[in-house]
């Protein structure tokens, strides 16, 4: 542990963050450690960690192999890591975080700008800014749906599509399910998957049917989710996620394309799709910042 290191803690849509300013790229970021922070006992307590540092040095440091396309040596990368101290590939809501810390902290001069992680490069543009509240749109690619597939949720069986949002998911629509029924759903228990479909691991989503199924128009859908985390748990929000569930609830309703509000225990996202690519607008806050004491760990 070095003698001193910052932190600041944010959220998206209560989706949480511990973020590390290290652009010398000093921080040894072990399993152990990140656990420990995300720890909301003995740590200070987040579903992730966001190591904030340039993709170039990050790179020479060796913590990255190589750029993915669209990524420059100077863009400032997002090292995302779970609450379980794992390496993830993208996370909408920390994007949204981390880009909400750079635009307050003035260390990018453009609203819109590149946000690089293992999933690629992300654009981001950030409509407002203060240095708590942030409304920031993400560039989040393309959803690629997969394979049908099953997961086993506190003793019941649900059918879902898989979806590619740069990260594994398994985005379930319930026909029939309400709000309700959804919140009474225990997520904390036992979980089982299809390891031969998911073999990294999957989030998995259970999400109520489209308010606006059976309309004629695809636009301003509206859902509720909920969301398993791999390697974190239930969280409160998800911003790959929401995606992949606004992109199964398109499906469900025969269609490709269109906006969806999402509703998440954290608040609310807008989620347009089309053939080529979604975007992700929501709130993101940064909460306060700090010091690690000397020896915490």
């Amino acid at each position: 542990m070095f003698a001193r290191v910052d932190f600041v803690k944010g959220h998206g849509t209560q989706n949480d963050f511990v973020l590390l300013p290290d652009p010398g790229v000093q921080l040894d970021l072990t399993p152990e450690f990140v656990s420990a922070l995300c720890d909301r006992h003995r740590g200070i307590g987040a579903d992730g960690v966001l190591r904030v540092a340039t993709a170039g040095a990050l790179r020479d440091a060796g913590v990255l192999i190589a750029l993915g396309a669209g990524i420059a040596d100077d863009d400032w990368f997002m090292d995302y890591r779970n609450g379980d101290g794992s390496i993830a590939e993208m996370c909408g809501n920390g994007v949204r975080v981390f880009a909400h810390f750079l635009a307050a902290h003035e260390l990018v001069s453009e609203r819109s700008f590149t946000v690089g992680s293992r999933a690629g490069a992300r654009p981001v543009t950030v409509h407002t800014v203060t240095g708590s509240s942030a409304d920031v749109t993400v560039n989040m690619g393309p959803a690629r749906l997969g394979v049908d597939s099953k997961a086993q949720i506190d003793g019941r069986r649900y059918a879902g599509v898989s979806v590619d949002v740069g990260n594994p998911h398994l985005a379930c629509v319930v026909d029939g399910l309400t709000p309700g029924d959804l919140a009474d759903i225990d997520l904390c228990g036992s979980i089982t998957f299809d390891h031969a479909v998911f073999p990294d691991g999957v989030n998995i989503e259970l999400i109520t049917a489209p308010l606006s199924a059976g309309a004629a128009d695809a636009e301003d859908a509206e859902i509720t989710m909920r969301v398993h985390e791999r390697g974190v748990g239930e969280t409160r929000s998800c911003g790959t996620g929401v995606v992949a569930a606004a992109a199964a609830a398109l499906r469900f309703m025969g269609r490709s394309e269109g906006t969806v509000l999402v509703n998440v225990p954290g608040g609310q996202i807008t989620v347009t799709v089309d053939d080529e690519n979604t975007t992700l607008r929501g709130p993101s806050v940064l909460v306060g910042a700090g010091v690690l004491n000397e020896g915490w760990l």
